[in-house]
C-alpha cells in the first residue's frame, strides 16, 4: 500500500548482519548528486556557447512578468539532461529538485527542503510543443515558444567551423540514413519494408565526429531525398568561410544520382565516392578481373595442400584446412562506365572483386576522383570503406542520446526533438575533442564518457563563502576529470 506522502520517515532504518556488526541507513546525508560531472559539460558550453546560440533561435513571446524560467534555461535544462542519461521530460519532474542542474543552470541552491527552482516537465513540453495549425505568437494561447528552422539548421554548421582554428586541407561529408522506429499515431510515418516497421528516417551529414545536420524525414521517401538540398545548404556555408577547402562527399548506393553527381561535378574542389549497385553489364566489365582473382586463389590454394600432403595423409578435408590458412584474393580496377539512360556522363568506376573458398564477392563505387590522384585499390580501402564509421554515429545518437525519442504527435516537435538530440552529441562530441584527446577517453563513445567521467558521486556542501561539490575519493577517473580541467582551462571563451 503506498503511505501518504505527508507520513514521516523514521531516523534510521537498522539491518542485521549475521557474524557481522549491523548497518544503519538513513536519509541524512545531505545534498547528494550522482551528476557530479556535469560541471565539465557546462563550462564547455559555457567557453563555446553551445546552448546559448541554441536559444538565439527561439522566439519566445511569453510576458516577461510571467516567466520563471527563460529560453535559454529551458534549453539548458534539456539538453544536459539528454547529456547526462535523463531520455523523457518525465525525468525532469525530479531533475527539477536536482541541486546539479541548479548550480550549472546558474541558480542559487541553500536549504534542502526549498521550493523546486527549475522547470518541470509542463513548462519544458511548451518549449516542444509543435502544435498543427495553431498560430504562433503573442495572440496565440498556447504556443508562445517558436523556432527558426533555417538557423538551427546553420548552427550546426557554424559550430563546425568554428571547432577548427585554420582552414583544412580537404574534409569529407558522410551522408548516410538510418531508421527511427516509432510506435504511436505520429505524423508521416510509415510502414517501411527494410526496417520491417514504422518508423522515420532521418537523414544525417557528419564530417568525421562532427554533427553538420540531422534531417527528420517520413520513411516512405526515397533514400536520397532531400540529400542533395542539405548538401548544397552545408556546402554553400563553408564555401563562405573556408575558399579554398577541398571537400569529398560520400555516401553508399543511395546517393549515386545524376543530380547530385552531375551537381558535385559542377562544383570547385568537390569530389564524390559513392557506392554503385551491381548489374549484369558491370559484372560482365569485370570477368578478366574475376578470372585472375580465381587463378591467384588457386594457386595459393595449390601450394598450401602441396605442402599439407607432406605433412599429413591425403585427404578430401585438407582442401578445406588450406582455405582457412590463406586469404582472399581481392584484385580493383578502374572501369569507364555510363549507363543507358539515367547517366549524362562516363563516369570512372572502381570494382573490387574478392575471391574465395566462398566464391566472388564483387562490388563498385563510383567516383569523380582521377586515378591519376587515388588509384583503385587506395580508393576503395582509404576513401570508401572508412565511410563505415559512420554507424558509430548512428549508435551515439540513438542508443546514448535518445534522438530516437520521436514520440511527440506532430512531426515538427520530432523533428525539434532530433535536433536537441544532436546539440546534446555536439556538446559531448566538443569535450571529447578538445578535453579528452590525451586520455583514454579520446575514442570512447559518448555513453562510455557519461559513464565513467559525468556519472560521479558527489556531496554538495553550500556554505557563505562556496558551494563545495565533493566527488568520492575512490574515483577512477579523477585523472582523467584533471586533465579535462586543464584542457577547459586553456580555451578562451567565443563569448
Amino acid at each position: 500500500m503506498i503511505q501518504p506522502a505527508t507520513r514521516s520517515l523514521p531516523k534510521q532504518f537498522k539491518f542485521e548482519q549475521p557474524k557481522s556488526p549491523p548497518f544503519v541507513v538513513n536519509f541524512q546525508g545531505g545534498q547528494v548528486t550522482s551528476d557530479a560531472g556535469l560541471s565539465l559539460i557546462a563550462e564547455i558550453d559555457r567557453k563555446l556557447q553551445i546552448t546559448s546560440q541554441l536559444a538565439g533561435c527561439f522566439q519566445d513571446y511569453r510576458k516577461p512578468y510571467r516567466i520563471d524560467h527563460s529560453i535559454e534555461s529551458l534549453i539548458k535544462q534539456r539538453i544536459y539532461g539528454l547529456v547526462m542519461g535523463y531520455e523523457d521530460l518525465n525525468d525532469h519532474e525530479e531533475l527539477r529538485h536536482d541541486p546539479m542542474f541548479a548550480l550549472m543552470l546558474g541558480k542559487t541552491i541553500g536549504l534542502e527542503n526549498e521550493p523546486a527552482i527549475l522547470a518541470g516537465k509542463s513548462t519544458l513540453n511548451r518549449l516542444e510543443h509543435c502544435p498543427e495549425d495553431v498560430e504562433q505568437g503573442t495572440d496565440s494561447r498556447y504556443h508562445k515558444i517558436g523556432h527558426s528552422t533555417s538557423e538551427i539548421e546553420s548552427l550546426f554548421v557554424k559550430i563546425f567551423l568554428e571547432s577548427s582554428d585554420k582552414e583544412p586541407r580537404q574534409i569529407i561529408l558522410d551522408l548516410d540514413v538510418t531508421d527511427d522506429l516509432v510506435h504511436g499515431n505520429q505524423e508521416q510515418v510509415f510502414f517501411n519494408t527494410y526496417y520491417a516497421g514504422y518508423c522515420y528516417a532521418p537523414l544525417y551529414i557528419f564530417s568525421g565526429k562532427h554533427l553538420l545536420a540531422a534531417k527528420l524525414r517520413p520513411s516512405n521517401v526515397d533514400p536520397a531525398s532531400g540529400a542533395l538540398e542539405e548538401l548544397q545548404r552545408v556546402i554553400q556555408q563553408i564555401r563562405q568561410q573556408w575558399k579554398n577547402v577541398e571537400i569529398l562527399v560520400r555516401g553508399d548506393s543511395a546517393y549515386s544520382r545524376e543530380n547530385i553527381m552531375s551537381w558535385c561535378e559542377s562544383q570547385v574542389s568537390v569530389d564524390y565516392v559513392f557506392g554503385l549497385a551491381q548489374n549484369s553489364r558491370l559484372i560482365q566489365m569485370t570477368t578478366m578481373t574475376t578470372n585472375r582473382a580465381k587463378l591467384e586463389y588457386e594457386e595459393k590454394l595449390s601450394t598450401v595442400v602441396s605442402f599439407l600432403e607432406t605433412v599429413f595423409k591425403p585427404e578430401e578435408q585438407l582442401s578445406e584446412a588450406a582455405s582457412d590458412l590463406i586469404n582472399n584474393s581481392i584484385w580493383y580496377q578502374s572501369l569507364d562506365y555510363k549507363t543507358r539512360e539515367s547517366w549524362s556522363r562516363s563516369r570512372r568506376v572502381v570494382s573490387k572483386v574478392e575471391y574465395g573458398a566462398k566464391g566472388t564477392n564483387i562490388r563498385f563505387v563510383v567516383t569523380s576522383l582521377a586515378t591519376k590522384k587515388v588509384p583503385p585499390a587506395q580508393l576503395y580501402t582509404q576513401k570508401y570503406c572508412k565511410r563505415g564509421e559512420m554507424e558509430n554515429r548512428f549508435k551515439e545518437q540513438q542508443l546514448e542520446l535518445f534522438s530516437d525519442r520521436t514520440s511527440t504527435h506532430t512531426f515538427a516537435g520530432n523533428q525539434l526533438r532530433l535536433w536537441f538530440s544532436s546539440i546534446a552529441y555536439v556538446l559531448m562530441n566538443a569535450l571529447r575533442s578538445k578535453c579528452l584527446a590525451k586520455t583514454e577517453l579520446q575514442n570512447s563513445q559518448v555513453g562510455t564518457i557519461r559513464t565513467k567521467l559525468l556519472k560521479l558521486g558527489a556531496l554538495i556542501t553550500v556554505s557563505a563563502r562556496r558551494i563545495l561539490i565533493a566527488i568520492t575519493s575512490s574515483s577512477p577517473s579523477k585523472h582523467i576529470f584533471a586533465a579535462a580541467y586543464r584542457c577547459l582551462k586553456m580555451l578562451p571563451n567565443t563569448a
